[in-house]
């Protein structure tokens, strides 16, 4: 008995499975509130007595993963009445078949009902008001309001299958043909090899060909060719990008030129196929080659192919001719750029920036710094710094580089020592001492803390203006700050005292110089030798010569070379030049043949005139 009701529930379900035509999304189910009249969706958690297949999914309320233990259990029936019908876990429900072969569930049927109704109350207050889907189910059960069962569809992934759906299909034996010609080595013409292999060619074909590793770059452009020529084949965007692509990362001169002259083509011929990004990857492309006047080429094309140059085209047209020194073409692009207002970012403004500073155009890149500065984009530190320093470089610029000196501010102002010392160093060769020593005080002040170097430059450029007070003055503002005046500031200042003629006060510095240093250099002794002898005073000169010996400094070819000229055209003392050349030859200095003949002639004069 308990077999042929099983039997007949099996065959009862298997006419009231639904059709999967008419199925119905999970989430757009509704929440009825109102038990079924049919057996058929009474719902029991009595364990089936066999496994069959899932014909309706648990109902929602009883066997969804967020119902309750009291929906549960409202819906247990005793074990006595559920060994005599056929309940399967996962399908719940109780065929009309079945009715014959279980009277005490007919008996109990309104309780059942009820419970259900309870189990819904339940459910329906919780958190989650959508109709929950029962474990491991693809169907849910609902009905409508005129009570007849409806049957829900499975929960289907629509936006994969249309996603799929919108790939067109690829004969995976035909692309791994084609890849394998590519690949070899071909003794006929590439077009009638792929002609004979009969090929269903569309976008996503080409595609997968062109991104295929190991192929030549050259076999790929032909392969481009032959596809085009198809009438099923519809050339776009992507297809072309792709191609460019893929050639511009093997970088040969011979596939770049090919596939250039390629695109010119499609130009020509298609309207619209070509873009920005595709004409950028092709400058990039002869940037990589170092073909500057070919990259520029692809730049003029932009307008003809009815393209618009962003900010990338810009940047790599002009970084392509700086790299070959082409910078007056460079800086056609760039005026264009600046026009438009269509900057790279920053890191990108600042290698242009430094390009143009590399060919000794530092004007020209002040103004792209001063563009893009009021576009709000800060170039690297590194780039301004040379930007600076190039401007310095130039008498006409010194002052942009000292401008720029005010866009320095709080924790960057402190370690900018390097722009600011480039700009002091200007400032005292175009001889603009009352800027430099202002922008030094400024230093003092607001930072960054000025060296040595610095303050050497502006007491340098006093002495040579004579201004010796104002450059003693600094020279004692330099100690007061704890730096130590090296030998080169008192070189600097003794020459300005001799070329004054304050000898006196050259050998007080002098003097200071021998306290702070133990060791001087042959330039601070050949200042003061050149200025006795320019006063024809010898003795001292000579004096000056013996203390650097002492003093561990030894004379160099310049210093015997002064002292005997000026004892021979102005003193007549042949006899003591004949006794420095001799110490001369002891050191291995070796006089001039001129000098030589200038001791030989001032000896014959004297005695002649004896």
């Amino acid at each position: 008995m308990r077999f042929r009701a099983g039997a007949l529930l099996y065959k009862s379900s298997s006419r009231l499975a639904p059709s999967l035509q008419n199925v119905v999304p999970l989430k757009t189910l509704p929440v009825i509130r109102s038990a079924s009249p049919h057996f058929s969706n009474w719902i029991c958690k009595t364990k089936p007595l066999h496994q069959n297949p899932r014909f309706f999914s648990l109902d929602s309320a009883s066997n969804g993963p967020d119902s309750s233990d009291e929906a549960h259990d409202s819906l247990d029936v005793s074990s006595s009445t559920d060994r005599d019908g056929v309940l399967h876990e996962k399908t719940s429900f109780v065929s009309q078949e079945s009715v014959s072969t279980s009277v005490l569930l007919n008996e109990k049927a309104s309780f059942v009902s009820h419970e259900l109704d309870a189990s819904l109350e339940i459910f329906e207050d919780g958190t989650d008001k959508e109709v929950v889907q029962g474990e491991d189910q693809g169907f849910s059960s609902y009905e409508t309001a005129d009570g007849d069962d409806q049957m829900s569809s499975l929960v289907s992934e629509e936006s994969v299958e249309e996603t799929i759906a919108e790939i067109p299909e690829i004969d995976l034996e035909q692309l791994e043909n084609v890849v394998s010609v590519l690949q070899s080595t071909l003794e006929e013409p590439l077009e009638s090899r792929l002609e004979k292999m009969d090929l269903t060619v569309n976008e996503e074909f080409v595609i997968r060909v062109l991104q295929t590793p190991l192929i030549l770059g050259e076999n790929l452009i032909e392969f481009f060719k032959w596809a085009w020529k198809r009438t099923e084949f519809s050339i776009g965007t992507r297809v072309v990008y792709t191609l460019v692509r893929v050639v511009s990362a093997s970088v040969r001169k011979r596939d770049a030129y090919a596939v250039w002259d390629l695109a010119k083509e499609i130009g020509e011929k298609e309207n619209a196929i070509l873009s920005t990004d595709i004409l950028n990857e092709l400058i990039h492309l002869f940037r990589k080659l170092g073909k500057g006047k070919a990259g520029l080429e692809v730049f003029n094309k932009f307008a003809e192919f009815g393209c618009d140059p962003n900010a990338d085209s810009y940047y790599f047209t002009i970084y392509t001719l700086c790299c070959r020194s082409f910078y007056d073409w460079a800086w056609s692009v760039c005026e264009k750029m600046l026009s438009t207002g269509n900057l790279p970012d920053s890191e990108k403004v600042g290698k242009i920036i430094c390009c143009f500073c590399k060919g000794s155009r530092a004007k020209d890149a002040h103004l792209v710094y001063m563009m893009a500065k009021e576009k709000n984009k800060c170039p690297p530190r590194s780039s301004v710094n040379f930007l600076i320093n190039s401007l310095c470089g130039e008498d006409e610029t010194v002052q942009l580089a000292a401008e720029l000196l005010q866009d320095f501010s709080g924790e960057e102002r402190k370690f900018a020592i390097n722009p600011f010392s480039a700009v002091v160093r200007g400032q005292c060769r175009i001889k603009e001492v009352k800027a430099a020593k202002g922008l030094l005080f400024k230093m003092i002040d607001e930072g960054p803390i000025p060296g040595n170097a610095v303050f050497n430059s502006v007491i340098g450029v006093l002495s040579k203006a004579r201004e010796m007070e104002e450059a003693m003055e600094l020279l004692k503002v330099m100690e007061t700050r704890g730096l130590r005046p090296d030998v080169y500031t008192y070189n600097v200042i003794m020459t300005g005292y001799v070329q004054g003629g304050h000898m006196e006060e050259a050998c007080k510095v002098l003097s200071e110089a021998k306290k702070k240093h133990s060791k001087l250099t042959p330039v601070t002794y050949h200042t003061l030798i050149r200025g006795y002898c320019k006063l024809e005073e010898f003795d001292k000169a000579l004096k000056l010569l013996s203390e650097m010996k002492e003093f561990g400094v030894q004379p160099n070819l310049d210093e015997y070379n002064k002292l005997i000229q000026s004892l021979c055209l102005k003193a007549l003392d042949w006899k003591t030049s004949e006794k420095l050349l001799e110490e001369m030859k002891h050191k291995g200095l070796f006089l001039s043949g001129i000098t030589r003949g200038l001791i030989r002639a001032t000896k014959e004069l004297a005695e002649e005139e004896l």
